[in-house]
């Protein structure tokens, strides 16, 4: 299957369950983001969301950051993100493709993709893109899904990327790696 078509698939099947999205992942998404920042100040920074999702980590960042910026690829999901978080005015959402970010070179002071990776078909362009886009320097962290990824599996992806891996956690409470690396 080409990957436009795998990425369009993707898209039509969050599209059909951007309704239940949030009951779905809200407790496993919301233990991620928790143990996520506590390696990560994103004090002042202006922050991209790759794969942003109905926008269930926008009520942490956007407290603290400057802007955040959330990208997904599903219009259903993104509506969902805009709905919820219309309190916070320093909250922005593009719908784009993680292969291609819209945005130019080191715009963002810090990259998060919670749960993405497993859905685009060569991971390795997404985080490209991510790498580009955050300052150097800088801090990104990138989950992946445990069924999704054996551990050597995840850690080559990272590897690939040449960034720094700064921690790596890998806890019995979470059905995700996560990776904080530096851009």
């Amino acid at each position: 299957m080409t990957t436009w078509r795998v990425k369009r698939n993707i898209m039509k099947r969050y599209d059909i369950t951007a309704k239940i999205y949030d009951e779905r992942y809200f407790e496993e998404q919301n233990r991620k983001y928790q143990r996520a920042l506590k390696d990560v100040n994103i004090e002042g920074l202006v922050v991209l969301d790759m794969g942003c999702g109905s926008g269930l980590f926008f009520s942490y960042p956007a407290k603290q950051a400057e802007i955040v910026v959330g990208i997904d690829v599903s219009h259903e999901l993104l509506l969902r993100a805009k709905k919820q978080n219309k309190q916070f005015k320093n909250v922005f959402l593009v719908q784009a493709d993680a292969d291609h970010l819209p945005f130019r070179d080191c715009c963002f002071g810090a990259g998060f993709a919670f749960t993405v990776l497993q859905n685009i078909p060569n991971p390795a362009i997404a985080m490209a893109e991510l790498r580009r886009t955050v300052k150097t320097n800088n801090k990104i962290v990138v989950t992946g899904l445990k069924k999704a990824f054996a551990i050597n599996k995840f850690i080559d992806i990272l590897e690939q990327t040449t960034m720094q891996i700064i921690s790596f956690i890998d806890e019995e409470n979470l059905n995700c790696y996560i990776a904080v690396l530096t851009a």
